[in-house]
């Protein structure tokens, strides 16, 4: 799909599940290499959370996966977003890592976006220095009625393939 110089790509067709795609791609359906690092950090936060990134998480006000997450990172409670059949298996650091590499590859910008090779490399070698993540892409409330999702299912250019 990618030139020999091309670091990104334009398309005409969104294809794809929506909670897994990164932002550049759900509204602007550009491809980049980084879409699916970003795909991978809300699966490391599904898997390290039990939940799924479709669903609402309370607070004080509901949240999707991404969101509950950063907001826990904020709050320095990360350790409440794993799933209690972790709980003998793994170390609360090795977890917490993950989280912190999810949310990392979850970044609003790509360029914020560690590689895939960085991202093998910050969950291989616990003595990496990880840099702090910033606010996520999509951490917004859940609003049914949201102006991108109407958007997104109404325009006729807009497919999902689950």
């Amino acid at each position: 799909i990618f030139g020999v110089n091309e670091l990104e790509v334009n398309t005409n067709r969104v294809v794809g599940t929506y909670g897994y795609m990164s932002p550049e791609y759900a509204m602007s359906v550009i491809v980049s290499m980084k879409i699916d690092v970003f795909s991978f950090g809300v699966l490391v936060l599904e898997i390290v959370s039990g939940k799924k990134n479709n669903s609402c998480y309370h607070s004080e006000r509901p949240l999707k996966l991404i969101g509950y997450a950063w907001q826990l990172w904020n709050e320095g409670k990360c350790i409440e977003l794993v799933d209690t059949a972790l709980d003998e298996s793994c170390s609360p650091n090795e977890v917490l890592r993950c989280i912190h590499v999810g949310l990392l590859c979850v970044q609003d910008q790509p360029t914020d976006r560690p590689t895939m090779s960085d991202v093998v490399s910050m969950l291989t070698n616990e003595t990496m220095i990880l840099p702090a993540p910033k606010q996520p892409a999509f951490f917004v409330d859940v609003n049914p009625d949201e102006e991108v999702l109407d958007v997104l299912n109404n325009d006729s250019k807009h497919c999902s393939v689950n």
